[in-house]
């Protein structure tokens, strides 16, 4: 049976297209429909923090001395910066200290820095991080599966049934490669740069960050969980696991949301200034 998947274009215009090829057993059909308006959406209030799992290690949360209130629209609370819990034992004394200068930076009246606010790639596995208003697409073919972001259109590409590369270079989403295990998709993720951080808590990771996701359909198709297992000896004193949470959505087609020009000094931020091209690119 041939799978659909969506293909659109900045414009938002779309068509849909038939991929050929065998499926493997039980594996989730992520993009599923044949139409535009198949697309998934964070299903919890604050889709910027990772879920946290049962039990183990896990992702960096608040500090519980400084609560995280989201921005909700039209919502009662006055929200709140991110003020990370530094006391959280998978963290490297580096790490640690290199967060509590950016907590304390936020505490004297910073804005904290988040890399998407200013054209910076998330990375992975920050990459699943969105607030509920965006959408992200799944495109699925025999040989690829592309992740495609609302914001600023951000494609991760993840390899089927092929091994690692020797020596990969280190770049912005790394090299992911993915295979199906039964009814999940499973996504190894390395030669990740250390410019990005793990989260938007500005969780740092080196150049051996090793990330490994499961993803999985539940609630009869309705509901798509990503649970996520990250390895870095060299930021982490152990393995930690988070969770991403998604619902089907019927919101579509993705619409157009590039990051703007020309607002370098955006909340006058100390690091990081938005990318600009040296010279014209025609």
């Amino acid at each position: 049976m041939p799978r659909f998947v969506t293909v659109f274009t900045i414009a938002g215009c779309a068509t849909a297209a038939a991929v050929t090829g065998a499926d493997s057993a039980g594996a989730p059909q992520l993009s599923l429909a044949p139409d535009v308006a198949t697309a998934w959406q964070v299903d919890h209030a604050d889709g910027d923090d990772f879920l946290l799992p049962d039990n183990g290690p896990h992702a960096i949360t608040y500090d519980p001395a400084h609560p995280f209130i989201p921005t909700v629209p039209d919502g009662p609370n006055q929200p709140t910066y991110r003020i990370a819990d530094v006391t959280n034992p998978i963290l490297k004394p580096w790490a640690a200290e290199q967060m509590r200068r950016a907590n304390q930076d936020v505490l004297n009246g910073g804005i904290p820095y988040v890399p998407r606010e200013r054209c910076w790639p998330a990375g992975v596995p920050a990459y699943v991080l969105e607030p509920p208003f965006n959408i992200t697409v799944f495109i699925e073919t025999p040989k690829e599966i592309l992740m495609v972001h609302q914001n600023d259109f951000q494609v991760r590409h993840i390899y089927m049934n092929v091994p690692h590369s020797a020596d990969p270079k280190p770049s912005w989403t790394g090299e992911s490669v993915g295979h199906y295990e039964g009814d999940e998709l499973v996504v190894d993720t390395i030669g990740l740069n250390d410019r990005t951080f793990v989260d938007n808590y500005r969780t740092p990771h080196t150049d051996k960050m090793h990330v490994i996701e499961r993803y999985k359909l539940t609630n009869g198709g309705k509901t798509l969980i990503d649970t996520i297992k990250v390895e870095d000896p060299g930021a982490f004193n152990m393995p930690w696991t988070a969770v991403q949470r998604w619902k089907r959505t019927a919101r579509g087609p993705i619409e157009e949301a590039p990051c703007a020009e020309n607002n370098e000094i955006m909340f006058n931020y100390k690091v990081r200034p938005i990318p600009t091209a040296g010279k014209p690119d025609f």
